[in-house]
Parts: structure tokens; sequence; C-alpha cells
């Protein structure tokens, strides 16, 4: 029988990659977002795969909770929930940043992903079989300019998903936090405010990951036998690396 993912942010980028390796396997697909007409373009898209759509944002809880209640029969047993929804805003200084665009990102990358979870969990846990898989980021875990609540945001993802890991302890239920690095993808687009040039810019001269990588990479983390769990994983293309200490000299 055919096993069933359920991705967020599905309409662009990493869950809309992921959404087509999936079919390509034969799953039972749940894609979700805010844009409906992108929903739907990728359900053609998808064919003749099982897909079902659901347009709502993550960051209201009751549509959350709606969601995952009211799935249809046949795609109400979710073996693989992808947490992928989530945004940067900004690259300014948290001095020059603005608070609401602050207040979306924990919205969205950290509240967002709770409402999914737990609307999600309570059926895992009853099955005793699934698999989590939370998008976080090497931001959450190597700071940089600009970062800020951004990179705040990622290590709550990191360590929710080790959390959780420890809270399902006793149960078949995996939970995997992948990290991504530099990847082209719409995130800088959306990140620099709908400036495609500055977002561009981000990647002028480098080799960056693709959102098919990331998906393959998911895909592969939720293939494995099921006594193997991935905690987590750093994806970062060969033209990223750390960046020094950084070190402010009065002359």
């Amino acid at each position: 029988m055919p096993k069933t993912v359920f991705i967020t942010g599905a309409t662009a980028g990493f869950g809309k990659a992921m959404a087509e390796r999936y079919a390509k396997e034969g799953w039972k697909i749940i894609v979700t977002g805010r844009r409906e007409e992108r929903l739907e373009e990728l359900k053609m898209e998808l064919a003749p795969a099982p897909v079902h759509t659901i347009c709502f944002d993550v960051r209201d809880k009751q549509s959350c909770q709606d969601a995952v209640a009211n799935l249809p029969e046949e795609f109400s047993a979710i073996d693989v929930l992808v947490n992928n929804a989530g945004l940067a805003l900004g690259v300014e200084p948290a001095q020059a940043c603005d608070l609401d665009e602050w207040e979306c990102m924990v919205d969205t990358n950290i509240k967002g992903l709770l409402y999914i979870t737990k609307a999600v969990l309570t059926g895992m846990v009853e099955r005793n079989a699934g698999h989590i898989v939370n998008l976080g980021s090497v931001a959450g875990t190597y700071p940089y300019p600009g970062g800020n609540a951004y990179g705040g945001t990622k290590a709550f993802v990191k360590q929710f998903s080790l959390n959780l890991l420890a809270d399902l302890l006793g149960t078949k239920i995996r939970v995997s936090n992948i990290e991504p690095g530099l990847c082209e993808s719409e995130f800088s687009v959306v990140r620099f405010r709908g400036d495609k040039d500055k977002a561009d810019s981000v990647y002028a001269g480098t080799e960056p990951i693709l959102p098919a990588d990331i998906a393959e990479i998911i895909y592969w983390t939720t293939t494995l036998p099921a006594h193997i769990n991935i905690n987590s994983m750093e994806v970062m293309p060969v033209d990223q690396a750390f960046s020094p200490f950084a070190i402010n000299r009065s002359e």
C-alpha cells in the first residue's frame, strides 16, 4: 500500500521538489501552502500520483488543526510529515530590523511548525509509526551578520527536534532535522522582499545546493530501514564553509 507524506510550504522551492520526488515513487501526497493556484498547478503536475491539496497559513493554529482533522480517509494515516514552511525576512542588523518581520519569522518557523507537529503527532503515536522531518538551517548553528531572528528560529528547530526525539523514545516514531546551507530557491527572493537582483547576487559565482538535492536527501532519510534514525544533517555546497571569528580592533 502506498505511504503518505504531508508537506508544508509545498508551492515552491524545497517543498515543491519534495512533492515531485515522492510522487515519482508513487507515494500519496498532501501538499499545503498559502497560494491556492500554485497548489492546483502542482496537483496537475504530479498526476497520476494521488494528491490532496490544502490552502492555509501555518501561522493560524485552528487552520493547522482543521487541516489534519479533516483529511480524507485515504490520506489520514500520515507516514511522513515534512515541516518545510518557513522564511527569512531581511538581512539588516538587529538594531535596524522591523519587529513585525521578526514576529512573522517566529510565527511561521516556530509556532507554525509546532501547530502542525502537534496535530499530526497524535495519529502517529496511536499507530506507533511515522517520521517527522523538520527543515532547519546551518543558520541555527553558525551565526552571521543579519541572521539575528532567523538564526534564532532555526536554533529552536534544532533543539525542538532533539527534545521531540527524547520524548518519543520507546515508540517507533523517527525525528530528523535537515539543515541546508546556501541553496538557490525562492527563499532569497522572499528574504529580499521580492528583489530578484539582490537574491541572484547571493549565488553569483557559486554552485549552490538546489531544492532537488535537499529533496533527494530527505527522501533517502525517510526511506532508510525503520530501525535507523538520522537525528540531524548539515548540508552545504562545496563553495560554502564557516567564517572565522570576527574581531573589531580600535586604531
